[in-house]
């Protein structure tokens, strides 16, 4: 069985037809020329819709997109936050017990001159003899002051041992530092070290640390 044979397009007709065209009466036009200036037409206006409309509706989209993904992170992230919120606040208030147990360690300006005899009263009560116990310039930190003390006793390695022990003791922080021991005659020792005890600012204090910190950052811009 034979197959039909195509139906063979004339294309001299065809241009014949377009060279025959009257612009003032398209709807005489032959059928070739019509589907050809309708199929232009829809082109022209897909890519004039591409040009003027859809490009850039399609970049706001993408932007879109991407800050669709960027929310949900942000949601996600709430989200494990809120559901640890209560453990959060649990150690939020652990670290604020701690850190208020540290700081009634710390004395005040007014307790600093009795902690000093108490340092003094730990060495005599070992028996030590002090032949130095000269404080120095408190160095302020962030919310508190360092007091070094650098003190020189003079006793046996014993005493130096349980007198390091009534420090660690105390109801303040004290800290021995920079420790060095030498030997005398008949078994006595000289040791020497730095003290260190600390102190909290006051309100005051800490407004005028940070007004300092904030100058400082003015004058280095």
């Amino acid at each position: 069985m034979k197959k039909p044979a195509l139906p063979s397009i004339d294309f001299k007709a065809i241009i014949e037809d377009f060279r025959r065209l009257n612009p003032n009466d398209v709807g005489t036009w032959p059928l070739a020329p019509k589907v050809v200036v309708l199929v232009s037409l829809f082109v022209l206006l897909v890519a004039a819709g591409w040009w003027f409309v859809w490009q850039d509706q399609l970049a706001s989209l993408d932007q879109k997109r991407v800050e669709e993904v960027k929310l949900k992170e942000d949601f996600l992230s709430k989200k494990r936050q809120a559901v640890n919120l209560d453990l959060y606040l649990q150690q939020l208030n652990e670290i604020d017990r701690s850190f208020g147990t540290l700081l009634k360690q710390l004395p005040n300006k007014a307790e600093v001159a009795s902690l000093l005899v108490e340092i003094n009263q730990a060495g005599l009560g070992r028996g030590l003899q002090f032949e130095l116990f000269k404080p120095g310039a408190e160095q302020i930190k962030d919310f508190y002051a360092e007091l070094p003390i650098s003190v020189k006793l003079v006793g046996t390695y014993h005493d130096f041992g349980a007198f390091a022990g009534d420090i660690g003791r105390l109801s303040r922080i004290v800290t021995l530092n920079n420790i060095s021991i030498t030997a005398q005659k008949d078994n006595v020792l000289v040791l020497d070290a730095v003290t260190k005890t600390f102190r909290y600012l006051d309100e005051e204090e800490v407004a005028r640390q940070r007004k300092a910190a904030q100058d400082a950052k003015k004058g280095r811009r």
